[in-house]
């Protein structure tokens, strides 16, 4: 049986949050039953479900490279790109809002990827949708419904306020709907963008395309012109598939928190 994800959640000690060894991919059997599935959503829990009768005999899928062409194809949604459309490099990331490894990418080793890749025409980064419990769906809902000009703006303020919102229990709903409020959400809004069932399907099936075709199982997860991304992800990790000759230390594997929701999340 798989386990179940340990979330980011906001700690007092400070601590990262951890995760750990994600299902076969094949195991991953998304269950989403109408009004019931966004109930538990907007209440910060979601079930994912696996079917073990089904997957006998199934291997995982390896983690190596993509095709472009496969991971470039039209998915559920639309890709917002950070960067020119004309940039050779094109960096695909799986995160997810609630992943604490994602969000110290996002503070800390994008900002310089930005101006020396991004801002340069060199290189564009597009995110996709890989959430790991309710409260992630969530956050992608409202960072979605803010529009595809806010989309990274609103991307940017919840990874930099996680450890307010991004908690265990009942608060974290009305802690993100603070933070929602911040960007512009009324109550309306708010629960108007949580109830949208065609996003919420959408951001399921972008995870499940990304577990099932392309073996990603940790976030956050990247591809560079197809070429999957190895290390711990820091900005000497992207230069040599970024066309940068300068020479860089070997990559380790540290830096990812393993996906496996299963079971409730964000309680």
């Amino acid at each position: 049986m798989a386990k179940s994800e340990k979330k980011a959640a906001a700690k007092s000690s400070g601590a990262a949050p951890a995760g750990q060894d994600a299902p076969a991919a094949s195991n991953l059997k998304w269950i989403v039953i109408g009004a019931v599935a966004i109930a538990a959503l907007v209440g910060g829990a979601l079930y994912w479900r696996g079917s073990d009768n089904s997957t006998a005999g199934t291997v995982r899928p390896e983690k190596k490279d993509v095709p472009v062409a496969e991971l470039m194809a039209p998915g559920p949604l639309e890709d917002i790109a950070l960067g020119q459309a004309d940039a050779p490099y094109t960096i695909v990331e799986y995160a997810s809002l609630t992943c604490g490894h994602c969000a110290k990418f996002h503070t800390n080793v994008l900002p310089e990827l930005k101006t020396k890749y991004i801002d340069t025409g060199q290189a564009r980064l597009i995110l996709r949708e890989f959430p790991l419990d309710g409260l992630a769906t969530a956050a992608f809902m409202l960072a979605r419904c803010a529009g595809n000009d806010r989309y990274y703006p609103m991307v940017d303020a919840l990874f930099g306020t996680q450890q307010n919102w991004a908690v265990q229990g009942g608060d974290g709903k009305e802690k993100l709907f603070s933070i929602a409020k911040q960007a512009g959400f009324s109550r309306e809004k708010f629960d108007q963008c949580l109830a949208d069932q065609e996003l919420f399907d959408k951001i399921v099936q972008t995870r499940k395309i990304a577990n099932d075709k392309f073996g990603v199982d940790s976030t956050p997860s990247f591809f560079v012109n197809g070429k999957r991304l190895m290390g711990d992800h820091k900005l000497a990790d992207f230069q040599p598939l970024l066309g940068d000759a300068a020479a860089v230390e070997p990559a380790s594997p540290d830096g990812e928190t393993s996906a496996e929701p299963e079971g409730p999340a964000a309680q």
